[in-house]
């Protein structure tokens, strides 16, 4: 083994093991392994940027961006409501949910989708008195199945593509994953309906837990005639720094003060509402400074919004401490509580360090609609848009003119790229898409990971790295020949994507399995296509795929439930897909 492969593999034991602990930001681990190997003089300068210059890269943020002016239109949003009915009974609600958030997601990014669904399948569920938990599995599973159907369905497929091109490899057409996307989604709504939904754990509901208990975090207060608190600032008081609570916000009359500054003034019957480790309450109420606990909670009143959102994948959120976000400052809203893994989080508030998936309480105050409107840091998931005011004609054009160039490509008239430029300038030229509007709708992250991703897959071919692991798999699944190939690289590619991002195992496979294919002096179609199915099966864990990440924290999912679930529907998939590829390909 070369001096070159163990830098290699070094820097894969790195990646694998930082993205898994989330130890650093995802596109920051990409960064330091790719300077590792220009360092090493494993890869040139050239070599390690050649990743921003493919072309695929530029239509996955290209699709973004057009993906972020469809869902501010709230067309999608509008079809949803028509399709998922109040009235429907549980199993035709699954069933037209499973349909249309498969279909919808085969064309447009399934993130946002999920996110923009959360909501309204919650809130349905809650009229249902239906946990949001037999549902958003479903959902987030119906997204992934979508995803694989078509070429730009996931960005995972386009980082295939782009890493076969870079390779001399012909492009895949947009519906070449359909032979086998469809077959697999198929099966996925068969097994959901029949086997899945029964395997769904019925949990609490988060929200309405916290409306239920809500003294488990946060007390009221109210300042008492003559208490010594009257005429000082908050500072003054000393209730910047409770030990064990933090102050929320205050009630004056009908007015709502928050985030509370550390100026304002304290007044007679002031209402304070503290957050945190609520037992500590006793202090505050024992002391002699003059506050009481009143019968009643304002939050019944209508003076505070409880919204629960999801840090995201990519958030700036992560490995920092709550108090060390400025979140009131950012946000105008307070944080309540964070749950993980199903469970609120015992503590200060401030000290807990948030991760990705992680579902807080917010108090919001009345700016934080239109702060929260763009930011990428977390999932709004409690709150249904308003459908009211969606501009239908602009909403349809947008929408069905992003179809005709997805037609226009699939006939072979216009290419994928161009069709999305000269609709993305046509958006931008009537101002239908503000162009201020475009850098929003970029994912930066996504972008420095897909493009570094590739120099990962040169330094692995580079190296020789791909053809020694090539050379195991092929040994061990030897007697089933190219078969065994096929399979070796799919579960492989499978096991990398269930523990660390569909993308990272994506660029550590595709080379092996290029090499495979060689090996067996095969075409490399099928065995790369094994790789991009399998790269986006993630059903086992909730951190293999955002979308599970998503509705791990609002279905309060355990993480057996996902194993229990996703298992079954997995190893069904990757029969199906190893199946398909073997027989149309190489029989």
């Amino acid at each position: 083994m070369s001096f070159d492969i163990l830098v290699l593999f070094s820097v894969l034991v790195f990646l694998i093991y930082s993205l898994y602990t989330e130890k650093f930001h995802p596109a920051a681990v990409f960064l330091i392994s790719v300077s590792i190997l220009v360092i090493f003089g494993i890869l040139k300068p050239e070599e390690a940027l050649s990743g921003f210059s493919n072309k695929q890269v530029a239509i996955i943020i290209l699709l973004l961006i057009v993906s972020s002016a469809i869902q501010k239109t709230g067309i999608v949003s509008y079809y949803f409501s028509k399709i998922l009915r109040e009235k429907d009974s549980y199993n035709t609600f699954l069933s037209k949910m499973i349909v249309s958030v498969s279909s919808i997601s085969a064309f447009l990014n399934n993130t946002p989708i999920v996110a923009m669904l959360i909501p309204y399948v919650s809130e349905w569920g809650r009229k249902k008195n239906i946990s949001p938990s037999k549902l958003l599995i479903p959902l987030s599973y119906a997204a992934i199945l979508g995803g694989t159907i078509t070429l730009i369905g996931t960005s995972t497929n386009l980082i295939v593509n782009g890493f076969a091109v870079e390779s001399g490899l012909k492009a895949f057409d947009i519906f070449d994953f359909a032979y086998v996307g469809i077959p697999a989604t198929i099966f996925g709504f068969i097994y959901m309906l029949v086997l899945g939904k029964e395997l769904l754990p019925d949990r609490e509901d988060i929200l309405k837990t916290f409306l239920q208990r809500k003294k488990e975090y946060l007390v009221e207060t109210k300042i008492n005639k003559n208490s010594k608190l009257i005429g000082k600032t908050v500072l003054q008081a000393n209730l910047r720094n409770l030990k064990g609570l933090f102050l929320a916000e205050i009630i004056r009359q009908d007015r709502r003060i928050a985030p509370v500054s550390p100026t304002e003034t304290l007044e007679e019957n002031d209402i304070l509402i503290f957050v945190g480790d609520t037992k500590a309450i006793s202090y505050l109420v024992e002391s002699d400074i003059g506050l009481s606990l009143p019968d009643f909670c304002n939050l019944e009143n209508g003076y505070s919004e409880i919204v629960e959102v999801v840090i995201s994948y990519n958030s700036s959120l992560i490995n920092k401490k709550v108090r060390d976000t400025d979140f009131r400052g950012k946000f105008d809203a307070a944080i309540l509580a964070v749950h993980r893994n199903g469970e609120k989080l015992s503590g200060k508030i401030g000290e807990i360090v948030l991760k990705p998936g992680d579902l807080l309480l917010l108090l919001v105050g009345k700016d934080f609609w239109k702060r929260a409107e763009d930011t990428t840091d977390f999932y709004i998931i409690s709150k249904v848009r308003d459908i009211s005011n969606i501009d239908l004609k602009k909403g349809n054009l947008v929408f069905w003119g992003f179809i005709f160039v997805i037609l226009l490509s699939t006939l072979k008239i216009l290419p994928l790229f161009s069709g999305l430029l000269i609709f993305l300038s046509f958006l931008i030229i009537t101002r239908i898409f503000p162009y201020s509007e475009i850098k929003k709708g970029i994912d930066i992250n996504l972008a420095v990971i897909a493009a570094l991703s590739i120099s990962i897959g040169k330094a692995m071919i580079i190296t020789g790295a791909a053809n020694l692991i090539a050379s195991y798999i092929n040994s061990l699944f030897l007697p089933l020949g190219v078969l065994g190939g096929i399979i070796g690289v799919y579960l492989i590619t499978n096991v990398l994507t269930e523990f660390i991002t569909n993308i990272a195992a994506a660029s550590i496979a595709f080379p092996v399995a290029l090499s495979a294919a060689q090996y067996y002096g095969v075409e490399p179609y099928p065995f790369i296509l094994a790789v991009a199915y399998g790269a986006s099966a993630s059903f086992i864990t909730p951190i293999g795929y955002q979308t599970n990440l998503m509705v791990y924290a609002a279905g309060s999912y355990k993480f057996k439930d996902f194993f229990k679930i996703g298992l079954p529907l997995s190893i069904g998939y990757a029969i199906i897909c190893i199946f398909i590829l073997y027989i149309f390909y190489l029989k």
